[in-house]
């Protein structure tokens, strides 16, 4: 007579079965993929690339994906009693899911977790076997296989994570009460909350160095911040942030304002503040951007500066737009600026990293056809697609904390920001993915004409300093790099450690993480980082260092801001700002 098995035991026993079906679901998955891509006209592939994967690699994962689930199995089978069984498979560095120590404690959560993380490696696997004739195809179906992934976590359902348990029993439901007004408010609300955001108000806590408006059209308001020192460079500087979010980025608390810093660095600074624009703006191009917005900017700082030249700075896709209206200047003759930064910026989009993902030929025609000639690209869809790549960290992790353990999260700034979205006008939008992300003009010179004139990046020939992040998801910092070659003055690439934000938002008086910087100007950028040399600390005295030597002579500060042509009008950080998307 048999044993019969407790119930702990067949409910593992279940839950490897399934794990043994669920290769075969995703093997079918990819071919079904691949099928799909087969369809569109664009992307043939060869017929002996069926199935998706071939049948010596399948056999040879699928006997790895079964001795890799029987060790997990032996190894929870023979585990002692309040210990904890040997780690099969671990989660990679930094993933802060299954921190708790119930993931480990109990047997079946154990294996969930580790089964999981199998299966992840599997699926990984998989997709890298997975022929695709194209590298863009193949990238997007990795992304694919990342969101399928993330979103089939353990611990993103209330079943299979054991801190919601947790969570329940010692709130005695209330967490779970909790967790779903904190649902039914976001769903109102129509996003998931990151911060709290009622600990911020732009002009309040955030956006507060001081400074006025002095200059306002249809696009922008330019801001003029008031001197901190008792003399200034000669040279204002001159920042164009990105326009698809809020120039607050840039001057978010005093403790880790890049505004605040440079102006006690000693420079005159004015900052760009885009419109988010409403219905009535839904006409606006890009040249638009360029003539009404970057080329304004710098005339007006020039004028009230009384100088021939100002030194500039672009972030972002404020960055593009600042290069592209540089090129137009210099098409006409003009020479308005003598140094330029660029902060995290594409002026060659040949790898545009995962955002590319999301544009393709049919994507970018439907965009055209829908809002090319007038219309809106809604903010709350660009956050949308920032937030899915990086879907573990800007959405899972709140459905986990806001909705099954029922908290709150905490005030965080850099958030707050992220949340406040902004739209782009349709044609502005069209014209940017097709001749940017898909079709890649700008570095081709005299390929794009823009505000009447062919634009040659090689003729934007004053010095640079370009920064780039080196776990940028948004601006892959080797794309980055190739900014050098097109750019036609001397450069100084400079690489920080973290992220698209986090990396530029590195506040001197921390002084945190490191930065490389190498004296290499030629060759590709994996021969620039063998010869870099590695700082610990922010690298904006690096930078300040840098932009002394193009600031001009020393002027004593006027604290009277603007001139008789541009009168300060409404103090910084302006109206246009707080501007809500709709």
């Amino acid at each position: 007579m048999s044993e019969t098995p407790d119930p702990m035991t067949k409910a593992m026993q279940s839950m490897a079965q399934a794990n043994q079906a669920w290769s075969q679901a995703f093997a079918q998955y990819l071919t079904a993929q691949q099928a799909a891509l087969k369809e569109q006209g664009e992307r043939t592939l060869p017929a002996a690339t069926n199935p998706a994967v071939p049948p010596e690699v399948l056999r040879k994962l699928q006997h790895e994906f079964v001795a890799r689930h029987t060790q997990l199995w032996q190894a929870q089978i023979s585990r002692k009693p309040d210990q904890p069984a040997p780690a099969v498979a671990l989660p990679e560095p930094g993933d802060r899911r299954f921190a708790a120590p119930e993931w480990a404690e109990s047997p079946v959560y154990d294996y969930l977790r580790q089964s999981y993380l199998i299966n992840a490696e599997f699926l990984c696997k998989m997709v890298e076997a997975t022929f695709v004739a194209d590298a863009k195809e193949k990238q997007r179906l990795r992304f694919i296989a990342r969101q399928y992934v993330d979103a089939l976590a353990p611990s993103n359902f209330a079943a299979t994570n054991p801190e919601f348990i947790r969570t329940a029993l010692a709130t005695k439901g209330e967490s779970i009460t909790a967790g779903i007004k904190n649902l039914i408010a976001d769903v109102e609300k129509g996003s998931i909350s990151m911060t709290d955001e009622a600990a911020f108000e732009v002009g309040r806590n955030l956006a507060v160095t001081p400074g006025a408006v002095v200059f306002e059209n249809e696009l922008i308001q330019l801001i003029q911040y008031s001197p901190s020192t008792d003399k200034v460079a000669e040279r204002p500087l001159v920042m164009v942030p990105p326009c698809i979010n809020k120039f607050y980025i840039l001057d978010l608390q005093p403790e880790n304002s890049f505004v605040r810093y440079a102006v006690e660095q000693g420079h005159t600074v004015f900052m760009l503040s885009w419109r988010n624009p409403k219905a009535a703006h839904g006409y606006l191009t890009w040249d638009d951007y360029l003539e009404k917005g970057a080329l304004t900017a710098l005339k007006v700082a020039r004028e009230i500066g009384k100088v021939k030249q100002v030194n500039a700075l672009g972030f972002c896709v404020g960055g593009t737009i600042l290069s592209s209206a540089l090129a137009v200047a210099k098409a006409r003759g003009e020479e308005p600026v003598a140094s330029l930064t660029l902060l995290t910026t594409l002026l060659d989009f040949s790898e545009p990293g995962e955002l590319g993902c999301f544009i393709d030929e049919p994507s970018v025609q439907q965009r055209e056809a829908t809002i090319g000639k007038g219309g809106l690209m809604k903010g709350s869809e660009l956050a949308s697609v920032f937030s899915i790549l990086r879907a573990n960290d800007l959405i899972w992790q709140y459905v986990v904390g806001n909705y099954l353990k029922g908290g709150k999260p905490k005030a965080f700034d850099l958030l707050y920001w992220n949340a406040d979205s902004t739209n782009l006008p349709g044609p502005f939008a069209a014209w940017y993915l097709r001749n940017m992300y898909l079709e890649n003009n700008l570095r081709a010179p005299g390929k794009l004409e823009m505000c009447g004139v062919k634009a040659d990046l090689g003729r934007v020939d004053m010095p640079a300093y370009l920064f780039a992040s080196r776990e940028d998801h948004i601006v892959p910092w080797k794309t980055s790099y190739q900014s050098r070659r097109l750019l036609g003055g001397k450069t100084v690439f400079t690489l920080g450690a973290s992220g698209h934000i986090a990396g530029v938002i590195n506040p001197a008086a921390k002084n945190k993480r490191s930065y490389w910087v190498g004296q290499s100007s030629g060759g590709n950028s994996d021969q620039w980082l063998d010869s870099a040399i590695e700082h610990q600390g922010s690298w904006w005295p690096h930078w300040a260092e840098w932009l002394a030597g193009f600031g001009g002579k020393q002027r004593v500060a006027r604290k009277r801001l603007g001139n008789a042509a541009y009168p300060s009008g409404e103090p910084a950080p302006g109206s246009y700002v707080k501007e809500k998307a709709t």
